[in-house]
């Protein structure tokens, strides 16, 4: 008799039932508080700050149950390497000094079963960057390694597709949007560019969501022109061309896996003046991106998400 495997497991993807929002620019100071989602795509309201507030930052899940931010920038032009471990109950760290060179925006998302990676962004003598960092199972980050083929960017998102591999796509270079994607394998090499179906952009975000499958979602244009646009990638790392979506065109909103098939977009910011939004849009388990629901908790933009549990 065979015995019964949830689903998931028997492809070694990791599920989870939970997402987190953290950090974020609130259209002013920033700050460290974090949101919850639940396994039916519920924000939570905020949960205070235990760590410095920053902006441009990312994170992605690891150990199969946890999370990781990494990188970013705080008050006072600081780029930085912290990390911050996120628990299996969605507990938030304290800031841990780092490895790697100090930057923003880089692109992050799992590959593997329970591992890893950074990849790309920005420093702090104005260098756009091509390198990566691997996330150990325990969430230990490694040194920078070299990524051959790759144009060197920021604003990339990632995001898990197939069983057991990664994508990260778009982004943004000396100021020119790209539309550019690169596969991440299961044991973490990142493959040379290749050309990406859709808008270029930048500042937008990515999450999986069905049991093998990932979305693109919402950013800036050209000539920093918002978009409600999205892109789904297939099970092998295809992005497919533009689908309008509904909801608010904006920049910088955070993007997490929940209710381990489903996906949520949160958060972002409008307009210049900035006008900042806590209004998120749950992403059916087909990729289907529902309307805007009223959020909870701090206005905020430039945040980092990830789903863990």
């Amino acid at each position: 008799m065979f015995p019964i495997i949830p689903a998931g497991s028997a492809t070694g993807a990791s599920k989870n039932d939970n997402g987190i929002f953290l950090f974020g620019d609130p259209c002013g100071t920033y700050t460290g508080v974090s949101n919850i989602v639940s396994n039916t795509g519920v924000v939570a309201s905020d949960a205070a700050a235990v760590a410095t507030g920053k902006i441009y930052m990312t994170a992605t899940e690891y150990g199969g149950d946890k999370g990781i931010s990494a990188f970013g920038y705080y008050a006072g032009s600081n780029y930085t390497n912290y990390q911050n471990l996120i628990s299996n109950a969605g507990v938030v760290a304290s800031d841990t000094a780092g490895v790697g060179t100090a930057r923003t925006q880089p692109a992050a998302c799992r590959y593997g079963t329970d591992t890893a990676i950074f990849v790309f962004g920005h420093d702090n003598i104005s260098a756009y960057l091509s390198m990566s960092n691997l996330v150990s199972n325990v969430g230990v980050v490694a040194s920078d390694a070299a990524t051959s083929g790759t144009t060197t960017r920021q604003s990339a998102m990632g995001a898990e597709f197939g069983t057991d591999q990664g994508i990260t796509a778009y982004g943004a270079t000396t100021g020119t949007f790209v539309a550019l994607r690169n596969l991440v394998s299961n044991v973490g090499v990142v493959a040379s560019d290749a050309a990406a179906a859709g808008s270029l952009r930048g500042w937008s975000n990515a999450c999986d969501y069905g049991e093998d499958t990932a979305i693109y979602a919402f950013g800036w244009s050209n000539s920093w022109t918002l978009i409600g646009i999205s892109n789904l990638v297939s099970n092998t790392g295809v992005i497919a061309s533009d689908t309008a979506a509904v909801g608010l065109a904006r920049t910088g909103p955070g993007a997490c896996e929940y209710g381990q098939d489903k996906g949520i977009f949160g958060y972002g910011r409008v307009g210049s003046p900035a006008t900042c939004y806590s209004t998120y849009n749950l992403v059916s388990n087909v990729g289907v991106i529902a309307s805007d629901t009223a959020g909870v908790g701090t206005e905020r933009y430039y945040m980092a998400a990830c789903s863990f549990n």
